[in-house]
C-alpha cells in the first residue's frame, strides 16, 4: 500500500501567529521522505484558519523541491474557484518541474465563507465544477485547453510546457454525496475518499461509483485513496484521550467552517444532501456526532493503527493511505512523536500489505 502524509496548517482560534504554525507543519513536512512516507499532500481552503493553504500547488512546488521521490498530492484544488487554463499550466509546470511526482486532486469546495469571498454563486458550483474539469483533463491529455460551456468559455491555447505523460490513473476527486461519485465516474477520475460518514455507507457509494466508472469508461477504475486524521501511541488510554481532543477538536473546526449548525444548504442547488446531514446532525446531538467522526479515522496503538486501515481497505479497497498528523492546535511535539511512531512501527507493515490481493466485500 502506497502511505502517505497531509499537511493542513490549522490555527484554531489564532492561539498562535499564522507565521508559527507554518514553520511547525513545514517541519512535519520535511520529514516526509526521512521517515519513508511516500508522498505529501496539502488542502485548500481561504478566509480562516480552518486550513490555511490557499495555493496548493505553490506549496507543492516548494516541496518537490525540497523532496527526491515523494509525490506531490493535491487534496484538493477546489476547480470553481479557478481559470481551468490556469490550472492546467500550473499543474503542467510542477509535473515538469518534478519529474511526474505530481497526484491530481480536484474538487467543488463547500463553505459559504470561500464562494462568498470569490463572489461566486454556490449554486452554479456544481456545473462550472463539470466545466472546468472536463477543460482541465482534456487539456492535459491533449496538450491544448479549448472549451464551450455555459461558463467556461476558452478559445484554443496551448499549455506550455506541455504535459510530458498522461493524468489518467492518478486524478482523483473528493466526492461526498451520491450524486457527486456518479459525475466522478462519468470524468474517469479515481475516489479521495475524506470520511465523513459511515464506512460501510461509503463502501455501497463505492459500489455505485465502480459501476458508473465500468459503464461511462469501459474499464476498471483506479483503486482510490484514503484519508484519515491520524493518531499513534504505544498507550491505547493515552491515544483515545489525544483522537477525542484533537480529532474531536478538528471535527468542531469541520462544523464551524462550513456552518453545518445552519440550514443554508438545503436551499443551495447541488447541495441539498448536505441540508440532509445538517438535519441529521442535529437529530444526533453534538457529542455523538463529535464520537461518531473521531471512531472514522484512524487512532490507537500501532497495531490498532494497522488494523483500522485494513479495515478500511476491506470496506473501500483504497491503495492509497494518506495520514493527516497534525490538526486543531494539537502541540506539534505531540505530533511529530505520533508521525514518528507511525511510521516506524505502522507504515513498513502497510508497505508490505498487497491491496491488489485482498477482497472488497
Amino acid at each position: 500500500m502506497h502511505v502517505g502524509m497531509a499537511t493542513i496548517f490549522q490555527n484554531p482560534g489564532r492561539t498562535v501567529a499564522d507565521y508559527q504554525v507554518y514553520r511547525n507543519e513545514l517541519r512535519l513536512a520535511d520529514l516526509v521522505e526521512t521517515l519513508g512516507f511516500e508522498s505529501i499532500w496539502a488542502v485548500e481552503h481561504h478566509f480562516s484558519d480552518y486550513t490555511m493553504c490557499p495555493d496548493v500547488i505553490q506549496f507543492l512546488t516548494y516541496m518537490a523541491g525540497r523532496t527526491h521521490h515523494a509525490k506531490l498530492g493535491s487534496m484538493v484544488v477546489v476547480l470553481p474557484w479557478h481559470d481551468p487554463v490556469r490550472v492546467a499550466e500550473e499543474v503542467s509546470m510542477l509535473d515538469n518541474l518534478s519529474g511526474g511526482r505530481m497526484i491530481l486532486g480536484i474538487g467543488r469546495g463547500l463553505a459559504r465563507l470561500e464562494y462568498e469571498g470569490f463572489r461566486l454563486d454556490m449554486s452554479e458550483s456544481r456545473t462550472r465544477f463539470i466545466e472546468s474539469a472536463e477543460c482541465l483533463l482534456a487539456g492535459l491529455e491533449q496538450g491544448f485547453c479549448e472549451y464551450e460551456g455555459e461558463f467556461i468559455r476558452q478559445p484554443r491555447r496551448d499549455i506550455r510546457p506541455e504535459p510530458f505523460r498522461s493524468f489518467r490513473g492518478r486524478t482523483y476527486a473528493a466526492a461526498i454525496s451520491p450524486e457527486s461519485s456518479s459525475i466522478m465516474a462519468e470524468l474517469g477520475v479515481g475516489m479521495l475518499i475524506i470520511p465523513q460518514k459511515p464506512w460501510e455507507e461509503t463502501a455501497k457509494d463505492l459500489e455505485r461509483y465502480r459501476d458508473a466508472y465500468r459503464k461511462a469508461n469501459g474499464e476498471e477504475p483506479p483503486a482510490p485513496v484514503a484519508v484519515g486524521w491520524t493518531f499513534c501511541h504505544e498507550d491505547e488510554e493515552t491515544a483515545r484521550q489525544m483522537a477525542r481532543r484533537y480529532i474531536g477538536g478538528y471535527w468542531q473546526t469541520v462544523m464551524d467552517h462550513y456552518e453545518f449548525k445552519e440550514d443554508h444548504l438545503k436551499d443551495i442547488k447541488g447541495y441539498e444532501y448536505y441540508g440532509k446531514v445538517t438535519e441529521k446532525l442535529v437529530d444526533y446531538g453534538e457529542d455523538e456526532v463529535v464520537d461518531f467522526f473521531v471512531n472514522l479515522q484512524v487512532w490507537g496503538t500501532p497495531e490498532q493503527c494497522y488494523e483500522k486501515i485494513l479495515e478500511i481497505n476491506r470496506l473501500s479497497g483504497n491503495d492509497h493511505y494518506v495520514g493527516v498528523f497534525s490538526y486543531a492546535g494539537m502541540p506539534y511535539d505531540d505530533a511529530e512523536r505520533s508521525m514518528r511512531l507511525f511510521a516506524a512501527e505502522v507504515l513498513p507493515a502497510l508497505k508490505q500489505f498487497d491491496p491488489a490481493a485482498a477482497s472488497v466485500r
